[in-house]
Order: structure tokens, then sequence, then C-alpha cells
């Protein structure tokens, strides 16, 4: 079998652009999904009842329904109640729904690893409840977190091929339309291969670099 580097060299531009937009949305997704998570992390924290449970509630359904139906519903189902979004603002909203809860979760999982001796010795110190999230739940509860929130911004990237869905072109949507016209399809199915490989293992690298560098920092070793 040969590889036709005529139709490589042809697709190249269409996947350079794909791309950097599926880093964009990949990026305003990620971002969105983590302030998502740690406000939703810091109201579990306080135990505020009503929104508690409302957090709660978000979280469920955002962790137990697909992201498809997530974006055809934003995409489709809100034109039925008369509000129109562009596709772009409907894959970043479906981004971070879905992230936001994973972060949460990831959060949560964080600030509840740090022992109640610490938070007593805050309380102590006359600190309040907002210094003592600050200066130390959050700091402690980070290098906990850190792994999961890796992981779960890796997660969001990959996720980023099923916006397609909605007629944006990001890689695999560039991919499909590629193979429907030209029906290069191995050719075409190794660019978007390589494409998501030049994306996610830098990420990857710079993710347990980062790791590495905060445990280091902790525990000096």
């Amino acid at each position: 079998m040969t590889i036709n580097w005529e139709f490589i060299l042809m697709a190249l531009p269409l996947y350079e652009k794909a791309a950097w937009l599926t880093l964009k949305l990949a990026v305003l997704g990620i971002g969105a999904s983590v302030i998502i998570g740690l406000i939703c992390s810091l109201v579990l924290y306080q135990k505020t009842a009503g929104l508690s449970r409302l957090v709660q509630a978000y979280i469920e359904l955002s962790r137990n329904t697909p992201l498809l139906i997530q974006l055809f519903f934003l995409y489709y189902g809100l034109t039925k109640l008369g509000l129109t979004l562009s596709e772009l603002t409907c894959a970043i909203i479906g981004l971070a729904f879905l992230g936001g809860s994973y972060m949460a979760e990831a959060f949560r999982a964080g600030i509840q690893s740090v022992s109640k001796s610490q938070i007593e010795s805050g309380l102590s110190i006359g600190l309040s409840n907002s210094q003592l999230v600050r200066y130390v739940v959050l700091p402690q509860a980070l290098s906990v977190t850190l792994p999961s929130l890796g992981a779960n911004c890796i997660f969001l990237l990959k996720e980023t091929s099923i916006v397609g869905a909605i007629a944006i072109p990001e890689l695999m949507h560039v991919t499909q339309d590629l193979i429907g016209m030209y029906y290069q399809t191995f050719e075409s199915l190794l660019m978007l291969v390589i494409a998501y490989l030049l994306m996610l293992l830098p990420l990857s690298l710079f993710l347990s670099w980062l790791e590495r560098k905060v445990r280091y920092a902790e525990f000096g070793n």
C-alpha cells in the first residue's frame, strides 16, 4: 500500500486550521470547566443546604448524560425556546458543562484530603472561612487534585472530537469530510491521529512535569 503524499500536502492546511480551532475550543472549555468546578467544590465544602443540592443535581445531570446529547440540546433544543446560539458557543458551553462536573469532583476530593487538624489550626489563629480556604485548604488540596485535573484536561481535549456533530470544522469533522469527498481513508485518519498526538503528547508531558514540581515543592523529594 502506498501513501498518497499529494493528497496529504493538499489536506495539510485544512488540518492545521482544524487543529487550531480544536485547541481554541479545548482551552476555552477547560478554562471554564476549572472555574465551574472550583466554584461547585467550594459550595459543597461550605455545605449550604440549597446550593449544595443544586450543585449535586448539576453534577449528576452532567456526568450521566453524553456530551453529544448536551450539544444537540444546546444547538437544536434551545431554538424551540427562542434562544439561538452559535456552533462555537454551544461547543464551549457543552465542554464546560461536562468538564465542570468532573473538575468539581476532583477539587472536592482534594479538599476532603486536607486533615481536620490543619483546619482547626487555621481557625485557632483567627482565620476567617475565606482566609482558611485560600491559605490552608486550597494550597494543600492542589497536590492531591492536580493528577485528576490533568486527566480531565486530556479527557476534554479528546472530547472536542464530538463537537463536529454540530457542524464545527474541528479535526474529526474535517477528516469525515475529506474521506467523504476523496475516499482517502488511510491518509485522512493518519493525519487525524498525528494531529491529536501533537496536541495530547506535549500536554501529557507538561502535566506530568507540573505534578512532579508541585510534589517536590510540597515534600522536597
